[in-house]
């Protein structure tokens, strides 16, 4: 999985398997591949919003520990 991926481009190529396997436009052949394949974009799209969600916390937290800044 390449980890240099936005979120954004992760997204955008997710959703194009997803009209491809709906516009049934993927062969059978490469079906597995495509599957795999949004299957490694869900894990690396999950980790980079649990990663924004955390940082956002944080942030939030400090914000609240120091009112004043």
């Amino acid at each position: 999985m390449e980890t240099t991926l936005t979120y954004e481009a992760a997204y955008k190529e997710l959703a194009q398997i997803a009209r491809d396997i709906e516009n049934e436009s993927v062969s059978v052949d490469v079906l597995a591949q495509k599957v795999k394949r949004a299957s490694e974009l869900i894990t690396l799209c999950q980790t980079k919003l649990r990663a924004t969600e955390s940082e956002v916390n944080k942030i939030i937290a400090q914000m609240e520990a120091n009112p004043n800044k």
